[in-house]
């Protein structure tokens, strides 16, 4: 089993929006950025589990858990002109990007905001909170996700 981060704005897709869709399953859409899309279909895997994060937000950080429920596959809304995350070069014949289903598993009584995940020397190598690290989604080591699992009181 992995761990990841993956980072959604509350205003387009909160952890909230997820609890409440049929099954408490959504699919994974928009990434488009290369290395984030070799994550999800290179290494992530169904059974996997990963921090949902509050990004562009007043307080960012992570708000709970979600589980990967899918393998990756194509993402639909790269074929559509109509969608905000539409792509020319992406064809269903010869898709560019990819997405993956998640299903919600905890929301956290607290969040584990990002000054805070800051403020820890144990966490200084997380990718993260180094600078200049934008990529929506991560991967986090055990001890990373044991750690913030600490700091989020469930543990």
């Amino acid at each position: 089993m992995k761990y990841w981060l993956m980072k959604s704005e509350p205003d387009v897709f909160s952890i909230d929006h997820l609890r409440q869709m049929p099954r408490k399953t959504e699919h994974w859409d928009g990434i488009r950025n290369y290395q984030a899309r070799n994550f999800m279909r290179d290494e992530m895997k169904k059974g996997d589990l990963a921090f949902f994060y509050h990004s562009n937000c007043e307080e960012p950080g992570i708000v709970g858990i979600m589980e990967i429920v899918s393998s990756a596959y194509p993402d639909h809304t790269a074929f559509d002109a109509k969608q905000k995350y539409y792509d020319v070069k992406s064809t269903p014949d010869n898709p560019r990007w990819m997405m993956v289903d998640v299903k919600f598993k905890k929301k956290f009584k607290h969040n584990v905001s990002l000054s805070a995940l800051k403020e820890q020397k144990k966490l200084s190598k997380m990718r993260l909170v180094q600078r200049g690290n934008r990529l929506s989604i991560l991967p986090v080591t055990v001890s990373e996700w044991q750690f913030i699992l600490k700091m989020a009181g469930e543990v």
